[in-house]
């Protein structure tokens, strides 16, 4: 208890000092005292994040559904808007002072020039009197003018920087993802599977942003690569069957020729994952519970439960799942999380389908994924098993993603027999 107080202190102090830093750069700099901009922009900033923290434990805390629909639009996307403003904010600070540079040349070239005084003897005329000095208000006010020209500049770019690029991206989510195509050779294949096709659709994160219309979107494009056999790896919903029944209820009308099966991802577990099971159910998809089916094209079927559900007495069970099998036959898991690759490995899994990273979602954020999965996206391999990881379908928190577009992976198996 005592940690985790520690860490909210430390995350809300640098949450703080992240809105002061902003604030100062987009409200205080570009401002002068007392005005109506400034007051509106001070406020601006002040709720931006109290609706970020609001969208971020609404659900948790058990929120009407309708009120966690109204804050995680402005609260999330505050969010992603908050990253890539603080990154270019920081990279003027470095061209701040070129500027600054350039409008100083730019004043002095621009100002008159000193009058020249003829002494009296080489001139015939009468010599005026000396006036006095003009004060030095005037270029105290250019000084400040020049950095308030700066200051807007700068903040102006940035803000334009954010924006631009979180609006982008949320396109990019809102569209849909692309069908992405990958190719694996298995040497335990028969020849009849040289070719079979697994749809990999992971992190649809329904919840209070993505709802049915993202669902169905999701099953054209799969049901429009006529797959042979559908797996739904994790991370379906951000919320319980009660409120988000109705927007995965498109699911119901998945096509393939041997079915369709799903594993349950951590975040089931946030929003009870023993409900959607049986909901995925009802819905016509066949749940992998630390399970495993036999492929009609000459392969094993297995899914294990996310390590996430160790916390209450579950998670992947690979005896369970596959600890009998004949190990002559090619296995193909389903596992959500890519950590397992390695259990994966002891229990000749051949290839393993996972998501759970998103890809990293938001620039740079595939940096840090990198630090707690050993693949981030893409096909990888790990002794005699393969990993392929999807980088999802859908987000979580920010409907944006920047460097880590959705996507619908085909695995195609390709037989070495073939």
């Amino acid at each position: 208890m005592v940690v985790f107080l520690l860490v909210l202190v430390v995350v809300l102090a640098l949450l703080g000092g992240v809105h002061w830093y902003v604030w100062r750069r987009l409200v205080r700099d570009v401002t002068v005292p007392r005005s109506l901009a400034r007051r509106v922009g001070t406020a601006v900033v002040v709720v931006l994040p109290l609706l970020s923290i609001a969208a971020l434990v609404s659900s948790r805390a058990g929120a009407p559904f309708v009120l966690q629909q109204v804050v995680a639009w402005p609260g999330f996307l505050w969010l992603a808007v908050l990253l890539y403003l603080v990154m270019a904010l920081l990279v003027g600070e470095a061209v701040r002072p070129l500027l600054r540079a350039w409008t100083g040349r730019r004043a002095a070239a621009a100002a008159p020039a000193e009058p020249v005084t003829v002494p009296a003897a080489e001139s015939a005329e009468p010599v005026p009197a000396e006036e006095p000095a003009p004060a030095a208000e005037p270029q105290v006010e250019s000084d400040l003018s020049r950095r308030l020209f700066v200051s807007r500049v700068v903040a102006g770019s940035a803000a334009a920087v954010a924006v631009g690029t979180v609006g982008y991206g949320t396109y990019g989510v809102l569209r849909g993802p692309r069908v992405k195509r990958v190719t694996v050779p298995l040497a335990k294949i028969p020849r009849a599977a040289h070719g079979y096709r697994i749809a990999v659709v992971s992190d649809i994160h329904l919840g209070p942003i993505l709802g049915r219309a993202h669902t169905q979107r999701i099953v054209d494009t799969i049901n429009a690569t006529q797959p042979d056999l559908i797996a739904v790896v994790g991370d379906l919903v951000d919320g319980t069957v009660e409120n988000l029944g109705p927007a995965a209820e498109p699911l119901a009308r998945l096509r393939a020729r041997h079915g369709s099966f799903f594993v349950t991802g951590n975040h089931e577990y946030f929003s009870g994952a023993d409900a959607w099971v049986d909901h995925v159910r009802e819905l016509g998809l066949h749940p992998l519970r630390n399970a495993r089916v036999e492929v009609p094209a000459g392969f094993d079927l297995a899914g294990v439960d996310d390590v996430a559900g160790e916390s209450i007495g579950e998670g992947p069970d690979f005896g369970r799942a596959l600890g009998d099998r004949d190990r002559s036959r090619a296995a193909v898991l389903l596992a959500h999380q890519p950590v397992v690759v390695h259990d994966a490995v002891r229990h000749g899994v051949d290839l393993q389908l996972s998501g759970h990273t998103h890809g990293g979602q938001l620039w740079p954020g595939n940096h840090l994924a990198e630090l707690a999965n050993p693949t981030v996206a893409g096909l990888e391999r790990y002794g005699d098993t393969q990993l392929y990881v999807s980088r999802g379908a859908g987000a979580w928190g920010p409907p944006v993603r920047v460097g880590a577009p959705s996507d619908i992976t085909i695995v195609e198996l390709a037989s070495k027999q073939a």
